[in-house]
């Protein structure tokens, strides 16, 4: 957002943040910091030859093969944000504003699959799965704000968010409706169900693709003591969960509190709000228990805010939507 950009008005109400249940203690790491010729790498994927895809903030889009140095690729109008590599070789990209698009990885041609939801325009497109039918489920963080004012949407706490669902004909429906901030989303090993992140509810839950409960969610891990962002599935399964922040006091202390403190504070410079605290933080759930089967949890002086992750090679590569690279360490 340009700096003499106005804000848009937010309509904020009382809302009771979630409780916290404490996750188990996760190990340090070495990390690897890979500069890149931009900020905020925000998500991470792997391609079927091994190759790291990122979209950066000023809407290039960057692979880094095997061993080698980041390559431009193409650049998109808006912000970058979720990525997938489909079943064809296309990378799918969502982009804020903008909606869902593909890349051709060979010739970087672009086309728009997404950007219009119910009549309207699509506003925070924010990451997106590819089933082996074609089906394509992605999210919308929330209806009423683009990246650019994220913390407006947070600020507001409405749950403006959602899960879409594209068949292979291009139709768009609407799978789960009223979202805090819906974020990642990934399948479970077994094409059974779907995971998704909501960063303000601070819980992972189960869209169910097959069975008696298909099209029904239920809970997978809820009470997170930090914000969850994107998400990947694991050689072996699990569900791996970018951490992008603990908790803010500050936050937490107005949700429930008078919605005029925060139309006041959205008012403010960004540096006068509550602000994210850098870590790296990444942790892996079990797909049907919930339960924390792996994770590294440190600092860096180089690397934090983790809004993406991914397995490559024995190796775990981490975005960040706060500094200009990306990081890899060891699979724990």
């Amino acid at each position: 957002m340009p700096k003499d950009s106005p804000k848009p008005p937010i309509d904020p109400v009382r809302w009771q943040p979630p409780p916290v249940d404490p996750l188990p203690d996760l190990p340090r790491a070495d990390l690897t910091v890979v500069p890149l010729p931009g900020d905020g790498p925000e998500d991470v994927v792997v391609d079927a030859a091994g190759a790291i895809w990122t979209g950066l903030a000023d809407g290039r889009i960057v692979r880094i093969p095997p061993g080698g140095d980041p390559v431009v690729v193409a650049t998109i109008q808006g912000r970058p944000l979720g990525l997938h590599a489909a079943h064809d070789g296309r990378i799918l990209v969502c982009t804020s504003p903008g909606g869902l698009l593909s890349l051709d990885p060979a010739t970087g041609a672009l086309e728009t699959l997404v950007a219009e939801v119910d009549d309207r325009r699509l506003m925070f497109c924010s990451n997106v799965t590819e089933l082996p039918d074609g089906t394509i489920y992605f999210t919308e963080s929330t209806s009423a704000f683009d990246y650019a004012n994220f913390k407006g949407a947070v600020m507001e706490a409405r749950p403006r968010g959602s899960l879409f669902h594209r068949d292979a004909h291009g139709t768009v429906l609407t799978a789960v409706a009223g979202l805090y901030f819906a974020n990642g989303v990934t399948p479970t090993a077994d094409g059974s169900a779907l995971v998704f992140a909501e960063t303000m509810g601070r819980r992972l839950s189960k869209y169910w693709l097959t069975g008696e409960r298909a099209g029904s969610v239920t809970r997978l891990r809820e009470h997170l003591p930090g914000h969850p962002d994107n998400l990947s599935t694991g050689a072996d399964g699990r569900i791996w969960c970018a951490m992008v922040s603990p908790l803010n006091a500050a936050a937490e202390w107005l949700a429930p509190r008078w919605p005029v403190l925060r139309k006041l504070l959205w008012k403010l410079p960004d540096n006068l709000q509550p602000q994210i605290k850098p870590e790296v933080w990444a942790v892996a759930f079990d797909p049907d228990s919930g339960d924390v089967v792996a994770g590294i949890r440190t600092q860096h002086p180089q690397f934090g805010m983790v809004t993406g992750v991914v397995e490559a090679d024995g190796r775990l590569w981490m975005g960040s939507i706060g500094f200009p690279a990306v990081a890899h360490c060891a699979l724990p």
